[in-house]
């Protein structure tokens, strides 16, 4: 397994900081979800563009036929998560809707399955775990209200969109710079999410000045270091190990939400929600331990 050195470390833990106020600013911001997933995106290519196209512009140029299109799916997948996973933030409480999302680790070993790729008996038993959980979680909503259960399903739907990118972007980078990709990703990300936007006529202007901020900083925060930091360490971490660190966006979230907006998940809820993390920690660690094992094994062979 790859280890990664002190600067991808560091990467990593602001990623972490950045990504854990993504939820609390969404529920925060007085704007249409659709609205905000689109100028978090918009206003990063804004910041990445001069940088892309004066550093950048012979690569882009030059990138290959599969790498670009990978790119631009990487981008499709990214709009469909911050489609579903954006509005669940605003519909459930932070805590909820980031402990649903971070089942992705789980849909990218039923996406493993999927290409026949063979999975091992404890994945599957993570899997069962986590889904429990999310069931768990998901009825203790419903005897909230129907409003905190479709945001329960839709982080869910956001979680499942979100292997998706990270698989396709872990592809991406294996043969273009974070710069480049993230620059593709983000704009065929805002172009998708705006065209939404127009044709189911959501508002993009008329905002107040704090909605406006909070848009800002999770455009600097969790756009630009979080999910553009996560890409750059894909490079050099494995994605599991990644997906380990950022189980702790779910306790990170709570504690602002907590601390700042006052949200506090429903008690009955909390069983599910640990669960929940404690099934994706197990698909993610015994993932880590298989790849470990089967680097020992080849160096044990040897070339």
């Amino acid at each position: 397994m790859r280890t990664p050195g002190l600067p991808t470390t560091a990467a990593l833990a602001v990623a972490l900081l950045a990504v854990s106020s993504s939820a609390p600013l969404i529920a925060y911001a007085a704007a249409p979800a659709l609205a905000i997933a689109f100028w978090r995106n918009a206003l990063a290519v804004g910041a990445l563009a001069p940088v892309a196209l004066t550093r950048r512009r012979h690569e882009l140029r030059g990138l290959d036929r599969r790498t670009a299109v990978t790119c631009v799916l990487a981008g499709v997948a990214l709009a469909a998560h911050f489609a579903t996973w954006v509005p669940s933030a605003k519909l459930t409480t932070a805590a909820t809707a980031t402990a649903l999302v971070a089942t992705q680790p789980v849909w990218a070993a039923l996406i493993a399955v999927a290409t026949r790729i063979k999975v091992a008996g404890t994945t599957w038993a993570g899997i069962l775990v986590a889904v429990a959980g999310a069931a768990l979680a998901t009825g203790a909503d419903l005897a909230a209200s129907r409003r905190a259960v479709t945001g329960d399903l839709l982080a869910i739907v956001g979680g499942a969109a979100a292997a998706v990118y990270t698989t396709l972007g872990e592809r991406a980078r294996a043969r273009a710079s974070t710069t480049a990709y993230t620059t593709v990703c983000y704009a065929v990300c805002a172009v998708l999410l705006g065209a939404v936007c127009l044709v189911g006529g959501v508002p993009l202007h008329g905002f107040d000045g704090r909605t406006w901020l909070a848009i800002a900083a999770l455009t600097v925060g969790a756009q630009l270091l979080g999910h553009s930091l996560v890409s750059y360490a894909l490079h050099r971490v494995s994605a599991t190990t990644v997906s380990v660190l950022l189980l702790m966006e779910v306790p990170g979230a709570a504690l602002l939400a907590w601390g700042w907006l006052g949200q506090t998940p429903p008690v009955r809820s909390l069983p599910g929600l640990a669960l929940l993390v404690a099934g994706v920690f197990v698909v993610v660690i015994g993932a880590a331990r298989r790849g470990a094992a089967t680097t020992a094994a080849d160096a044990a062979v040897g070339p």
